[in-house]
């Protein structure tokens, strides 16, 4: 085994971990501004007056408020002109004060209210007919609106938000890559810990813990820790595995940063490698340097996932979603959300733009044997892309030096 592979002790793993140095700065009140103005700018195009964000990923994203949903409805509505308007239970108010980041009107509402006629009325004072719906917005909130507002005067916003989401901001990149930054890490002191009978779950507290450690907002985003045979599922089996010598191991992990995901996948050997372990990694680094290279502004998103399979066609593997081969797209946007759009995938037309951020995972599948995700994220800039985090370079060194 190299040297990053095995040879640390948890004890030894944890004396190197300490907050982050360096951290990124938060996105700041003007940043926001050009959000909202933005998301009017594809109202209008899109002949809509009003937009309605639900508590969820968006809503950070718009106004700073990181909260999830609940059956209480808490929402933005950023109308064509003045200030965005907070909808949220009377008793939040004080919760809600302490995490705003944009100047608001808000509109409480007590517990006997109904929240959705709150939304309308206040629809009809700014005199907006068509509403723009977040697309990640419950069913129940669609129902509640539809006591009070035509269905034929709500539209899907999924153009809205994605069009503001997609392409990112120096100041958003500069948290992805802290993220990243850190993970990588947290994923080099993981492979550190390598040993006969180490068990999946000891190693997924671990990364847990380093996460944290680090100073990301809560953790762990997710976590897969695999071996073996284990490694054949994309997402992993349940159950504690034990590691044993030759067998291939994948973790797949992220963290958040202010709100900013990383997510990445590292698949290395413990011991020695036999021929097959070998050759299927060695085509999926290829295919994933095949993708990244096929990156440039203007491409579409599914020439990128094209490019990735033709390498696994001409190695033997697929065609299509065939196996052994790749079962999945070839990578998924990422920014406030793990996934998020653009998808690299077939079908997918959508042009890349400097900005967009993707991850480059085209796994590759053996049934019953064994799998090969390698994951590393990248930027589409303005005549190609850059990567977040370096990829992997052998089955046996999983990190640049």
């Amino acid at each position: 085994m190299s040297g990053q592979i095995g040879g640390l002790t948890l004890e030894q793993a944890r004396a190197r971990l300490a907050p982050w140095p360096n951290r990124a700065q938060p996105i700041q009140p003007e940043e926001y501004q050009r959000r909202q103005e933005e998301a009017r700018r594809l109202l209008r195009a899109q002949g809509a007056d009003a937009l309605l964000i639900s508590a969820g990923t968006s809503l950070r994203y718009f106004a700073g408020v990181p909260w999830g949903t609940s059956e209480r409805l808490v929402a933005m509505l950023l109308t064509l002109t003045g200030d965005p308007v907070l909808i949220c239970p009377a008793f939040e108010e004080g919760s809600l004060d302490a995490v705003l980041e944009i100047p608001v009107e808000k509109r409480l509402w007590e517990e006997h209210e109904d929240p959705y006629a709150l939304v309308v009325r206040t629809l009809r004072e700014r005199r907006a007919g068509t509403l723009a719906l977040d697309p990640a917005a419950s069913w129940a909130i669609a129902v509640g609106l539809g006591r009070h507002f035509g269905a034929a005067n709500v539209i899907d916003a999924t153009a809205i938000v994605d069009g503001c989401r997609m392409c990112k901001s120096p100041a958003e990149l500069a948290l992805m890559q802290q993220a990243c930054d850190m993970t990588l890490y947290v994923h080099r002191l993981a492979a550190g810990l390598a040993r006969e009978g180490l068990g999946t779950d000891e190693l997924m507290r671990f990364i847990d813990g380093a996460h944290r450690a680090l100073g990301a907002d809560n953790g762990s985003t997710f976590c897969i820790v695999q071996y073996g045979h284990a490694t054949a599922f994309p997402h992993g089996i349940p159950g504690v595995q034990h590691l044993r010598e030759g067998e291939l191991v994948l973790i797949d992990t992220g963290c958040s940063v202010q709100g900013y995901q990383s997510d990445i996948t590292r698949t290395w050997i413990f011991g020695h490698a036999d021929d097959e372990q070998r050759r299927i990694w060695d085509l999926e680094q290829a295919a994933q340097a095949a993708a990244f290279e096929a990156v440039r502004p203007g491409v579409s998103c599914e020439s990128v996932d094209t490019a990735a399979r033709a390498v696994l066609e001409a190695g033997g593997l697929g065609p299509d979603y065939r196996l052994p081969g790749l079962p999945h797209r070839t990578g998924h946007g990422c920014g406030m959300s793990v996934h998020e759009a653009p998808y690299l995938v077939r079908g997918n037309a959508t042009a890349l733009a400097p900005g967009m951020c993707c991850s480059n995972e085209p796994m590759i599948v053996v049934p019953g044997r064994f799998g090969v995700r390698l994951e590393d994220h990248f930027h589409v800039t303005g005549d190609g892309a850059r990567w977040f985090t370096p990829p992997s370079p052998a089955i046996d060194r999983p990190f640049a030096d």
